[in-house]
């Protein structure tokens, strides 16, 4: 599970990329992503967290994400839910690793 706190906006960007591809090089298991202590979210952190679910596809690994009520509105006025993967919560996103 990898937790984000703060932005994930055009100044954050590059910065999420590079860890979450660190993460990624490092091992071959499951993500879930907590966005739930996000206080915003913009177009570049969308365009970072399709990135890495994509990366995750092309891995063949499991990738769910998890935001807040803000979070989660973003994500669904622009229809990623379901190439995000997005778990209502925690606990249900890890459950969804292990099915």
């Amino acid at each position: 599970m990898i937790n984000f706190t703060g932005q994930l906006d055009a100044y954050s960007e590059k910065q999420f990329t590079t860890y979450i591809n660190e993460v990624l090089a490092s091992n071959q298991l499951s993500v879930v992503i907590d966005l739930s202590n996000i206080d915003f979210i913009d177009s570049c952190g969308l365009g970072a967290m399709v990135q890495a679910a994509k990366k995750c596809t092309e891995s063949k690994r499991s990738f769910n994400v998890v935001g807040n009520p803000r979070v989660t509105q973003t994500i669904k006025l622009v229809r990623l839910e379901e190439y995000l993967h997005l778990a209502p919560d925690l606990s249900t996103a890890i459950g969804k690793l292990s099915a």
